[in-house]
């Protein structure tokens, strides 16, 4: 069947290319390898291997395509125009990652990682230093030039490209073929991904880069959601850094129960009578606290929220962990720090984790996830499913209840007309209820009902904060008149900032956020002005609650007297410590900055660079390396 002879010269190519990448690369590195020719040979085959692998994965599209479209079809003028067109394409794409590979691996001595896979989601900035590094123009024009020699070169080789395409096979001849090529790389997936296929070729770190390929590792970094910390980042010994992890997290009123550094568990003894407060704790998309004036901002987008705040315990000197929803869910629920690649609710094995739903659970609550959207999303259902909460999401909304949706859910009004609802039934049924509730209206596309505030929906993020403070203000409203009110702590907090660029390594003002408790018969009008991060959230909380409980929390109590100011924060990549006016940043080509703040304002953050002081660069590597290591072994499970 000459229409799967394309497939055929790409193998060809496909294999070409990966030969003389993993060649330039060794070159490249050759005085930090290790040139046994044993080593050298072990290298090259076991990269054969996954070049072969990869290919696989890489033409499956193709293989379907190639399959479903009828002869009659395939033999068309303009058909064949449009396979020339994709065939050229698909050479000029094999090239251009492996000319990106080799400044990948100038820059990093990796192949493609889940570092790649985060500069796919920070478009901005990754464009702007590329276009600032390299002759993009030059680069793309040698590029295309090789696409052409090679496309004229095969097209010679085959006796002209329209040779190739003449084929009248039937679906019955070509079912063998496509049974065969997708058997291959999904028996290569079980083999490799599944069941572990060893492939170690060396000790050596280069040459054990060196034998794999870059796309097949981009699709695995994808996969598995994670930077392995102990690859990019600094380290120290193991023992030492878990000696050191429990002078951070251990203060007055937790103490390990055991001298054994692999068992996390902490008790926590409170004095006097436990609380049995409702919480309602809602995580508002991107409430910046930029956006709002009791930080400083003069547009009057929060003025219910401000208003609030000012009867509140409110904390304003608070951090998020992250730059995504998922990061910040972690963050309270967990309250572990932001560990390299993806947040733990979208990697596998991440139920039964230690977190908020246990301990709730485990003291009798009704704990509910409720979510605008459907919670397939991000993995969120599943993460809470498996940590002690029950689903509400967008399929638990009946017809009556959505007053005005788009793409990401119900509108704010609604989910929390919905919370409302929920906390009602675990009220009928004297049974305390904890509340993680999700909002999404203050996002893009930023729509929701006409007619609640002044701005036009669909016009800009002011719109949704906006909008999303009006619904605030109607929750409370409505809850006032409900018989748990009195008895409820309602927690406002953001997921993230509405924004991550900026100028620095980490922009300290992208990551400030409000935290709000209001409980009006509970608490006192209180501002709290301590430097603190989300991962205190959870431990704050049940301090509130005055709870004794086993705690494998990282997180302090902020109100507790041994408090000790600090906020972590990172994104994909960049690991930060913020404390004592100084950030220390722990980057992926194992190297450690540390700069002082010189200015931290609503909109701005300004730095200087120093070396890192010995005290705070085994704080942030005890801090990172050893969330890394408690979650590669499984050591925070409830």
């Amino acid at each position: 069947m000459s229409r799967y002879r394309f497939l055929s010269y790409l193998a060809v190519l496909f294999l070409a290319v990966g030969f003389f990448t993993r060649s330039a690369l060794l070159i490249y590195s050759y005085p930090l390898v290790d040139n046994s020719i044993a080593e050298i040979c072990s290298l090259y085959l076991v990269g054969m291997l996954y070049d072969v692998v990869s290919y696989f994965y890489y033409i499956i599209p193709f293989v379907i395509y190639l399959f479903i479209v009828p002869s009659r079809i395939f033999q068309l003028r303009i058909h064949k125009l449009f396979l020339l067109l994709l065939w050229f394409g698909v050479v000029y794409s094999v090239l251009f990652g492996a000319v990106s590979e080799w400044f990948f691996w100038e820059e990093f001595g990796k192949r493609f990682n889940f570092i790649a896979v985060d500069y796919l989601v920070y478009t901005h900035e990754v464009i702007t230093n590329i276009q600032e590094s390299y002759p993009i123009p030059t680069i793309l024009a040698i590029i295309s030039i090789l696409t052409i020699a090679i496309f004229y070169t095969i097209s010679r080789w085959s006796g002209g490209v329209w040779s190739i395409l003449d084929d009248s096979s039937t679906y019955r001849q070509r079912l063998p073929l496509l049974l065969l090529l997708l058997i291959i790389p999904a028996v290569s997936f079980y083999a490799l991904e599944k069941q572990h296929l060893s492939t170690t070729v060396s000790t050596n770190r280069y040459n054990q880069e060196l034998a794999k390929n870059g796309l097949y590792s981009l699709f695995s970094a994808f996969r598995n959601n994670e930077l392995d910390y102990y690859e990019f980042y600094k380290t120290d010994d193991d023992i030492e850094v878990l000696k050191r992890y429990r002078q951070l997290v251990e203060y007055s009123d937790g103490k390990f129960i055991s001298t054994d550094l692999n068992n996390t568990l902490r008790e926590i003894v409170a004095k006097g009578k436990e609380h049995r407060y409702n919480v309602m704790l809602v995580m508002i998309e991107s409430l910046s606290a930029s956006y709002m004036g009791i930080y400083g901002d003069s547009a009057n987008l929060t003025p219910n929220i401000d208003a609030i705040s000012r009867r509140s315990l409110t904390f304003s000197n608070m951090f998020a962990t992250g730059t995504r929803t998922v990061r910040g869910m972690e963050a309270v629920t967990m309250s572990v720090p932001p560990t390299p690649g993806r947040s733990i609710v979208k990697r596998p094995d991440n139920s039964d984790m230690f977190g908020m739903g246990w301990v709730f659970r485990d003291k009798g609550y009704k704990n509910s996830f409720i979510y605008a959207g459907y919670g397939y999303f991000d993995n969120m259902n599943e993460y809470f499913s498996n940590n002690g909460f029950d689903i509400v999401d967008r399929v638990s909304f009946d017809n009556n209840e959505i007053t005005f949706a788009n793409v990401w859910g119900v509108c704010d009004e609604d989910l929390l007309n919905k919370s409302i609802k929920e906390a009602d039934i675990a009220y009928s049924n004297n049974q305390p209820f904890f509340s993680f509730i999700m909002t999404t209206s203050n996002h893009r596309p930023y729509t929701y009902p006409d007619g609640k505030i002044d701005i036009p929906s669909h016009t800009g993020r002011q719109g949704g904060v906006k909008y999303t403070d009006y619904a605030v203000k109607e929750f409370l409203d409505k809850a006032s008149h409900k018989p748990w009110f009195d008895n409820t702590l309602f927690v406002f907090v953001a997921d993230h900032n509405g924004g991550s660029a900026g100028k620095q390594e980490l922009p300290l003002h992208r990551y400030k956020i409000p935290l709000i408790v209001y409980a009006p018969k509970i608490l006192s009008a209180q501002k709290i002005t301590k430097l603190s991060s989300q991962i205190d959230i959870a431990p704050t909380l049940l301090g509130l609650l005055n709870w004794s409980y086993e705690s494998r929390f990282y997180g302090q109590n902020i109100l507790g007297d041994s408090f000790r100011p600090r906020a972590l924060i990172g994104n994909y990549q960049k690991l930060g410590l913020y404390r004592d006016n100084k950030l220390t940043i722990l980057l992926p080509d194992a190297s450690v900055k540390e700069f002082t703040v010189d200015e931290l304002k609503l909109k701005s953050s300004k730095y200087t660079e120093i070396t890192p002081t010995k005290e705070d660069r085994d704080s942030v590597i005890g801090y990172y390396q050893s969330a890394s290591y408690i979650y590669a072994h499984s050591l925070n499970k409830n």
